[in-house]
């Protein structure tokens, strides 16, 4: 019989822990988990998931006459663990600041019911993304196809939510719930990106969308295509200047090939197209046609 000397093992990883925690100036909680859970968020997600879509994304055995029991039993549920995560990460980043925790009940609350108020809109948002896919890819049989398929559909479920979730100033909630579909899908969007009604991401493997992105309406993305940011510039003691608009502006009727690469705070005119493997560095003006040979040769825009 094999046996492992565990106990070692046990007491090099606490040597760690510890190390570690002296480093960050952690202090020591024997009170309990002092940051948020990601396998919490996750199971509140699924819940969410259910209650927006509840005959598509639901148990497989509901039926319309217990719709709305079902969606109010599981928000219910849902909501009460979001508000014990929320508690989690004002306790966690009133800690990184040196702050007392005065008030974060009543914060965490406030939060909590905030986003609860978000939901009828975020499922109003994500029927425009659903349709957009239908109606952009032709391969798409039907709507419940592209809800229970597509990745860069589930990848925007994802988005809204933490998107609220960070316009509430809970980011690392909000970068839990971005990095479940990053991890699920390959699409990388910053939780920060603003992202106007009716976006596909078509394919969607690689896609990198940065945090001060902001896209209009109707725009479409196609795999492995990169909004990011050209330069982070640094403070006076050489760290890395953190919010600072570094990404594109991408206006309305946007199309953006596979594998086009659009770095810095540029824009690109509304209807423009942004051919394949394309690097761009400046504006595109409204209407313009970018394909790589002309992106390469420093010519006109407009093909």
């Amino acid at each position: 019989m094999v046996v492992f000397d565990t106990q070692q093992i046990v007491d090099f990883l606490q040597a760690a822990r510890r190390d570690w925690r002296a480093a960050q100036a952690r202090p020591r909680e024997p009170g309990g988990r002092e940051f948020p859970s990601r396998d919490a968020l996750a199971a509140v997600v699924e819940s969410l998931k259910g209650a927006l879509f509840p005959m598509r994304l639901g148990p497989t055995d509901l039926r319309q006459e217990a719709e709305n029991f079902y969606v109010g039993h599981t928000l219910d549920t849902a909501l009460h663990a979001l508000l014990a995560q929320i508690r989690l990460e004002l306790r966690y980043q009133a800690r990184q600041q040196g702050q007392e925790p005065d008030g974060i009940e009543a914060r965490a609350e406030q939060a909590a019911h905030a986003f609860a108020a978000s939901l009828p809109e975020i499922r109003r948002m994500l029927d425009s993304d659903v349709m957009a896919a239908y109606h952009g890819d032709p391969a798409a049989r039907s709507v419940d196809e592209v809800l229970l398929c597509y990745p860069g559909v589930l990848a925007m479920i994802h988005h809204r939510l933490a998107h609220r979730l960070y316009r509430l100033e809970l980011p690392l909630l909000a970068r839990i719930v971005a990095e479940l579909a990053h991890g699920q899908t390959g699409i990388d969007i910053h939780p920060g990106a603003q992202i106007g009604a009716g976006f596909f991401i078509d394919h969607g493997t690689g896609v990198v969308i940065g945090e001060t992105a902001v896209i209009g309406q109707r725009v479409r993305l196609y795999q492995a295509v990169t909004l990011g940011a050209k330069r982070f510039p640094a403070d006076t003691d050489g760290h890395l200047e953190k919010g600072l608009p570094r990404h594109p502006v991408v206006e309305d009727d946007v199309v953006i090939y596979a594998g086009a690469t659009i770095l810095g705070r540029v824009t690109l005119g509304r209807g423009a197209t942004i051919g394949g493997n394309v690097w761009l560095t400046q504006d595109v003006p409204p209407g313009a046609h970018v394909t790589q040979a002309v992106s390469r040769s420093g010519g006109s825009t407009r093909c």
